[in-house]
């Protein structure tokens, strides 16, 4: 019997070793599959077509909300404020959702190009703080959702700049061939007036000829491009002064402890950039769900910390410290102003931007 009793007990022990290596390797299988095996798709609802500057988001941010809604987002970046109007004026149905700066919210406005908000879809709205809602070009904020702030500044490197006082600094000859230029004509134009003591807004023949007067001047010195590709020049050591927005100096600065930046005395351009939505859309109600999704205040978080820009989403600001790029002095805001759309002067700066550069 014992003999009998050990054989069974070794076979016993024999079939559960073969089967548990079946079994393991029927795991082994199924890991295997689920590693292959894609994740599960979206069944996408609708597109929705949105147009920002470029840099400008998280772009897991837009994956969150396609999860969430269902909906496809098909992004595209433009350059410049005048580049994006430039193309939805050639195709005015080529986006359902823009996110321009404030001047030129003001001209889509005024040309009737823009949809009204139903403000119950947008109830974070409320998240954002005051002093961002209501501006002079839409006071009740019917047409427009504020997304970043910022300024416009001097980034510049401390090896061989001081400090900034003026504007003036980019047009001093010693800095000749290493002061970078914001390819913009609104910007460009804009700190040449404040330098001659004139506002951003100017439309005087006198005041601008002047202007014309300096950058022509300047031509073959400045070297033009955009923010954030001076900001990587600057970081590179390839450039002593840099004109650039406040969330690329901030992100200059992170990268190189050389440089800093300055909002100049003589003032500057204090902008909000916002969402706004396409006059006749076939997708209004999918633009209203992704302008309210990304004011929330964790997805602002997320924003702030992928472009180094400011939202006006006040539950967001806690966890940046203070910052000093993000969060100017009142002194320093008191000294700058925003850019207007005015048809009259946009003729002029057009024909002046051209002679310059």
């Amino acid at each position: 019997m014992k003999v009998m009793k050990f054989i069974k007990q070794i076979a016993a022990v024999f079939i559960a070793l073969v089967l548990s290596l079946g079994f393991t390797g029927c795991d082994d299988n199924n890991n295997t599959n689920n590693k292959d095996k894609p994740a599960d798709k979206i069944n996408y609802t609708e597109t929705l077509k949105v147009y920002n500057a470029g840099e400008y988001i998280d772009m897991t941010t837009i994956a969150d909300f396609e999860k969430e809604y269902s909906i496809k987002i098909e992004y595209s970046e433009f350059e410049s404020n005048e580049d994006m109007y430039a193309d939805i004026s050639r195709n005015p149905n080529a986006y359902d959702v823009l996110i321009p700066s404030d001047y030129m919210i003001d001209r889509l406005i005024k040309e009737d190009r823009l949809e009204k908000f139903d403000k119950s879809k947008i109830t974070n709205i409320s998240n954002v703080a005051e002093e961002y809602l209501n501006p002079v070009y839409d006071i009740s904020n019917d047409y427009v959702v504020p997304y970043m702030v910022g300024t416009l500044g001097i980034l510049y490197n401390k090896k061989y700049v001081d400090s900034i006082e003026s504007w003036t600094v980019l047009f001093d000859i010693k800095y000749q061939g290493k002061v970078l230029m914001l390819d913009s004509q609104r910007d460009s134009i804009g700190v040449t007036l404040k330098m001659l003591g004139y506002s951003l807004n100017s439309g005087d023949d006198n005041e601008l000829a002047k202007v014309k007067t300096q950058l022509q001047d300047m031509r073959y010195s400045f070297i033009y491009d955009e923010s954030e590709i001076i900001r990587d020049k600057m970081v590179a050591g390839e450039g002593t002064l840099g004109v650039v927005y406040s969330g690329d100096a901030k992100t200059a600065i992170d990268r190189n402890p050389d440089l800093a930046y300055a909002i100049p005395n003589d003032g500057s351009n204090k902008w909000v950039d916002g969402f706004v939505i396409v006059k006749n859309t076939q997708h209004s109600d999918a633009a209203h769900k992704f302008i309210d999704f990304m004011c929330r205040s964790n997805i602002a978080v997320r924003n702030m910390t992928k472009i180094g820009y400011t939202s006006p989403i006040k539950g967001a600001w806690g966890e940046f410290g203070g910052n000093k790029i993000m969060f100017p002095s009142d002194e320093e805001l008191e000294r700058c102003e925003a850019f207007l759309y005015d048809a009259d002067a946009a003729e002029k700066y057009e024909r002046l931007w051209k002679d310059v550069r």
